[in-house]
């Protein structure tokens, strides 16, 4: 469905629960490093909880690495710095949804290079910033939407034929 890249990621936990985002909706994720932590830390295992065999993980050494390997990517940048919303967005299958660190978000360099694929997520001016796990489920969720769910709208017609 879509790429969920998480750039020098520092919390194992929340790494853990887009892991989980990602195995729900069919996401790959890619961790570039350095991470803040190790793939087999025993809090992000516990996160991501039994999800961790549904999921597509792919390590890449750094940006730079990452960017070569995917030179054709269609980007979409998360960033508090950005003018247009996520909700402004056009996704289609195959994107990749791109978040910083934590504590600084993504390398100002870089948002500036690409500075027409930059979005944020409104809210209030008093507020640093959302949970980047909470970030990661906007973002996928509404490409979801934007894509009539895939495949797991399909899933979800199944589901519902189970119950009646």
């Amino acid at each position: 469905m879509f790429h969920v890249v998480l750039v020098e990621p520092e919390i194992p936990q929340n790494a853990g629960n887009i892991a989980r985002t990602c195995a729900a909706t069919g996401c790959t994720l890619h961790l570039v490093r350095p991470l803040g932590f190790e793939i087999s830390d025993k809090y992000l295992k516990r996160a991501g909880l039994d999800y961790w065999h549904l999921v597509d993980v792919r390590v890449h050494e750094d940006l730079a690495a990452f960017l070569a390997e995917y030179p054709a990517a269609r980007m979409h940048l998360f960033t508090t710095k950005a003018r247009r919303t996520y909700a402004e967005a056009a996704y289609r299958e195959g994107d990749f949804l791109v978040f910083g660190k934590e504590t600084r978000g993504l390398e100002e360099e870089f948002l500036l290079q690409h500075a027409e694929e930059c979005l944020r997520i409104p809210m209030r001016e008093e507020a640093r910033s959302l949970n980047l796990s909470n970030s990661v489920a906007i973002a996928v969720y509404e490409g979801l939407r934007q894509n009539a769910f895939g495949s797991l709208a399909r899933a979800g017609d199944l589901h519902r034929l189970h119950w009646q």
